[in-house]
């Protein structure tokens, strides 16, 4: 294909995703009130118990700006199905047999490992949350901007569920040949040290109780990463002693 005809399908690609994307959006706006009301359950039931804590809007155009924003976060991630679709219908040309597969491999475990994450920071928020909000001293009035504790929940969402996706690359790159099971476990203290900076940097929290809540599944992830590798390794090196045996007999 001519890099005229990559353009043309690259526009094609990118004009179906932002089409998708804005339907997605416009449907979020309409779900915006039941998800803002599930995002600030968790400050409600401190609420309840403590009325020093309350949810505001700061200003007139605050409000608009917030479900805008948390629209078209609604938007991409309800039509997210469809534009990863298009990504990759756009990049598998260009790439081998090989390579799709271990692409396409990526995709459905990084999907369900990303949800896991996001899940495990959804149930942790009521804990992040009394820990913060504890904080306040007595007699003062803890005044939160809505924007920014909705959009804080979502950092702390995306966060959670990225750091879950990060041992599937290890294993991507096994696959590639690029990165060997013994090269994994052999780094085990540098990426605990690692695990225990993104653990301490994603817990909003300063307790060690939150930092090991995202440490330990992520610690057990990397192990069975090399695992995966391992296994991998093994299967490699029984083909490539079988072909040799092939080769001189």
């Amino acid at each position: 294909m001519s890099l005229g005809g990559h353009l043309r399908e690259l526009r094609k690609r990118l004009f179906w995703s932002a089409l998708f994307v804005t339907t997605g959006a416009i449907g979020g706006w309409y779900f915006y009130d039941p998800f803002f009301q599930l995002l600030k359950a968790p400050l409600d039931a401190l609420a309840a118990a403590d009325s020093r804590i309350s949810v505001n809007f700061p200003d007139v155009m605050s409000a608009f700006d917030l479900r805008l924003q948390v629209s078209i976060f609604l938007g991409l991630l309800a039509t997210s199905p469809v534009w990863l679709y298009h990504l990759w219908a756009f990049i598998t040309p260009a790439l081998r047999k090989r390579e799709r597969r271990y692409t396409l491999a990526f995709l459905l475990t990084a999907i369900p490992l990303f949800l896991a994450g996001a899940w495990l920071a959804w149930v942790s928020l009521p804990a992040f949350m009394t820990a913060l909000l504890g904080l306040t001293p007595e007699g003062a009035t803890n005044i939160i901007n809505a924007k920014d504790y909705i959009l804080f929940n979502l950092r702390i969402l995306l966060v959670f569920g990225l750091a879950f996706v990060m041992p599937v690359i290890l294993v991507i790159l096994n696959l590639a040949n690029l990165i060997t099971a013994k090269a994994i476990f052999k780094s085990w203290r540098i990426a605990i040290f690692v695990i225990a900076v993104i653990s301490a940097v994603a817990t909003p929290t300063a307790d060690p109780l939150s930092m090991f809540v995202l440490m330990v599944p992520l610690a057990i992830l990397y192990f069975a990463s090399g695992g995966v590798a391992f296994i991998t390794d093994r299967r490699r090196q029984k083909r490539a002693v079988a072909i040799e045996q092939e080769i001189e007999g």
